[in-house]
């Protein structure tokens, strides 16, 4: 469990992949947010989780890879995948997203 409030500013980046770089902000035992900074021509392979994934674009563009409905997320755009569905992602541009998962993902901690 964290305290309130948590500050963006004050969470260290951990490079997850290559380019990819996720703030884990503030979370319980049902929620997280994380802010993830995504670097252009990076990219997130296919994979899946027991958490339910929704997500937001601040900034940039993202191209999401599904196994049935490939799509492009640009800022001010929103977006989910359901427990267990497959995704990963490549990146257009320099991306910023935050991202909210139910339940909170224990790797992520």
């Amino acid at each position: 469990m964290n305290e309130n409030p948590i500050n963006k500013a004050s969470v260290v980046p951990i490079e997850v992949l290559k380019g990819v770089f996720r703030k884990t902000l503030i979370y319980n035992e049902s929620l997280m947010l994380c802010s993830f900074k995504l670097n252009k021509d990076a990219e997130i392979p296919l994979h899946n989780h027991e958490s339910q994934q929704i997500g937001y674009v601040i900034k940039g563009k993202i191209k999401f890879i599904t196994e049935n409905n490939d799509f492009l997320a640009i800022g001010g755009d929103s977006y989910v995948f359901e427990s267990y569905e497959k995704h990963g992602a490549k990146l257009i541009e320099d991306t910023e997203i935050i991202e909210v998962f139910y339940p909170t993902r224990d790797d992520y901690k």
